[in-house]
């Protein structure tokens, strides 16, 4: 069965991105960003793959993102299909998207999550953003690949933005770069 990953950057105070969406306050190193582009290309928007020596990259973990729309506007910048090399869904209650590789879902999330899941073959799902979204999907989250970074952001959009709903992971490996972030991958306990 396939798994909902939910791969994502936070600084230590627990924000994937400041109050205007920023994301550039995060340290970064080359050790870092080659190592993460190894392992997951797929992860890198489609119109920058080509500036970072990814374009035509085979898709290693993911062939499926399900995304929020703020995270959809922010990754797609000027581009109306961020992620062409995969199946890319927006769950959002607004508008249409005017791109017929990109599909809104306005429905319950859980559901599309499920129905991705249910399918006989495939990769796993990339839960790209935002907190909002990550928070209704607790339930289904299998797996969270965490990029810690040692800054404090202070204020901006949280990691999960919901309900009080403590549910468990367990950290199962955890790599250390030379930025002083960490990535650690935590299943569902």
């Amino acid at each position: 069965m396939r798994k909902l990953v939910y791969y994502i950057g936070v600084s230590l105070d627990g924000y994937i991105a400041g109050p205007n969406a920023e994301f550039d306050f995060y340290p970064l190193s080359d050790q870092m960003t080659a190592w993460v582009n190894e392992r997951y290309p797929e992860t890198v928007p489609t119109h920058i793959q080509k500036y970072v020596g990814l374009e035509g990259a085979p898709n290693r973990v993911f062939d499926t993102v399900v995304m929020g729309r703020g995270t959809y506007e922010a990754a797609g910048a000027s581009v109306t299909s961020p992620y062409s090399h995969l199946r890319q869904y927006v769950v959002s209650g607004t508008s249409t998207i005017d791109d017929p590789t990109v599909r809104v879902e306005a429905g319950d999330p859980i559901e599309l999550v499920r129905r991705l899941k249910d399918e006989d073959t495939g990769m796993d799902i990339y839960l790209c953003g935002g907190g909002r979204l990550a928070a209704s999907l607790l339930p289904e989250i299998d797996e969270i690949i965490l990029k810690s970074y040692p800054v404090v952001a202070g204020t901006g959009i949280p990691v999960f933005s919901g309900q009080f709903r403590p549910t468990l992971f367990t950290t199962s490996r955890r790599e250390s770069f030379d930025n002083g972030a960490q990535i650690a991958w935590l299943t569902k306990a």
